[in-house]
């Protein structure tokens, strides 16, 4: 177990991400820890090598984000999104599943447990940072891939039954929504597209105002549902 003071910061600054890394594997937590320290608006305040301390750590140090591996020492990550993020909570925490392991159950368990997103850890370092900052920002960020396989499980492909209520996309909006449905990062769709990142990002907060859903996920799901998608 290693715990670390949040860094003082000028108080007219806006304060870092504070951060609890939990896994079993000690050069993962490095290695997030290196990530993650690396952002100027990111600190790590503490790391746990099991769920127990991770639940202790997080109730006593108040991280803003916990990144929680799902196959650690009692309790499993899945139990500690649950106490920690679950309805139960009386102070609920975000927490982002990072985990080696994509199976179906684990996400949907992590995501009814409250998880605030689902990342494999071999999504690399700038996924890993937006997602973080995403859960901040009370959005959900799901791996490229899980995204995609969820949703051709989970979302019909006829919205023959549910009236669109939606305000029309702009031919570049729904370019975007595709590549956001095929698991795109900001980044991905900004190379596809000949536009910066921060473009992308600002096309995905307008196409999740437009349809009314709160994150990427409900821009994929709704791609799905009206065949914006390649077959």
């Amino acid at each position: 177990m290693t715990t670390t003071d949040p860094m003082t910061t000028d108080p007219m600054a806006t304060a870092p991400i504070r951060i609890l890394v939990a896994d079993d594997q000690r050069d993962i937590r490095i290695g997030f820890r290196m990530i993650l320290d690396a952002q100027p608006d990111m600190r790590t305040v503490g790391e746990a090598a099991d769920g127990a301390t991770t639940i202790d750590l997080a109730r006593r140090l108040r991280p803003d984000v916990v990144l929680a591996d799902i196959r650690m020492p009692e309790p499993d990550g899945l139990e500690v999104t649950r106490v920690l993020a679950g309805p139960d909570a009386a102070e609920p925490t975000k927490v982002l599943v990072v985990t080696t392991f994509d199976l179906d159950e684990y996400v949907y368990a992590a995501l009814a447990n409250g998880a605030c997103g689902f990342l494999l850890k071999r999504s690399g370092p700038a996924l890993l940072t937006e997602a973080v900052r995403a859960a901040m920002a009370g959005d959900a960020l799901i791996s490229p891939s899980v995204t995609v396989r969820l949703l051709r499980h989970l979302t019909p492909r006829s919205s023959s039954d549910r009236p669109d209520r939606t305000q029309p996309l702009t031919d570049r909006e729904a370019e975007v929504a595709r590549l956001v449905a095929e698991g795109r990062t900001n980044a991905e769709i900004g190379t596809a597209l000949f536009i910066t990142s921060g473009t992308a990002k600002t096309h995905v907060a307008n196409i999740q105002r437009k349809l009314g859903v709160r994150n990427r996920v409900g821009i994929a799901a709704w791609a799905w549902r009206n065949n914006q998608t390649q077959q």
